[in-house]
């Protein structure tokens, strides 16, 4: 196979599967050959990313990220793209283990942030508490200029459960959750932009319907992002490889 790329997902599996799905869709593909090319590592053994990032007691997530990174690259993709923010803990260890440019999906996030809100300066992070502590998408907000607003116990206790409760141990999506999750963030905490740092929370902003609240989905983003460097790549080499430069930017 050639002009293709490597999705590390299963972090967890049903946001992999919405990021494959979106994938799909919006490449508006009118044949069997107009899709992009792409190998999924649906890696769904990899230890709890959050757990490790509280306590380093428990089983670090590196070695197996480590492992696929590694093995994918013998197979010599144009780009990888790992499906999980919280996994980015890891982000600059894992980049410096393998030739491949490895897309980072929390700074195309806020690049894209900025770009469509540049007057905010308050911005809300909602995320999982590895996330949140580890400072991923924190510090890249305030490198971009702005404030970080976090909420409160009461609100990480209910993303918390939305993630957990809802989405990785069924498979669902809670809307009421979700929808009262923004609002207090929005309402409370006087934020207009609230980031989804967790790609289950993207997961419930697919499927919990319409509501008033301007949200960056970092996963929505790294699908699009995804899409225009598969279809450059197909279009010649060198206009893949420059559209990777300023993706890779930093």
């Amino acid at each position: 196979m050639r002009q293709f790329f490597t999705v590390i997902g299963g972090m967890g599996t049903p946001a992999t599967e919405s990021y494959v799905r979106l994938l799909n869709q919006r490449t508006h593909a009118h044949s069997d050959q107009e899709y992009l090319n792409y190998i999924l590592v649906n890696d769904a053994t990899v230890p709890d990313r959050t757990d490790y990032i509280l306590d380093h007691s428990k089983p670090s997530f590196y070695p197996d990220l480590l492992e696929d990174i590694q093995d994918q690259s013998l197979l010599n993709p144009e780009f990888m793209v790992i499906v999980c923010n919280t996994a980015h803990y890891f982000y600059d260890q894992l980049a410096a283990a393998t030739p491949i440019p490895l897309l980072h999906m929390p700074h195309l996030a806020i690049s894209d942030m900025c770009e469509r809100f540049p007057d905010e300066k308050r911005v809300g992070l909602i995320a999982t508490q590895g996330t949140i502590q580890d400072g991923i998408y924190s510090h890249e907000i305030e490198t971009s200029g702005r404030e970080v607003v976090l909420g409160d116990q009461a609100l990480q206790d209910m993303v918390t459960e939305l993630i957990y409760k809802y989405v990785k141990e069924k498979g669902e999506v809670n809307a009421a959750l979700y929808h009262r999750i923004l609002q207090r963030m929005h309402d409370d905490f006087n934020v207009n932009v609230i980031v989804l740092g967790c790609t289950e929370l993207s997961f419930a902003q697919e499927k919990a319907g319409d509501h008033p609240y301007h949200v960056i989905d970092a996963q929505s983003i790294i699908v699009d992002k995804t899409i225009a460097l598969g279809k450059a790549f197909r279009q010649s080499e060198a206009a893949g490889k420059a559209l990777l430069n300023q993706m890779m930017a930093r």
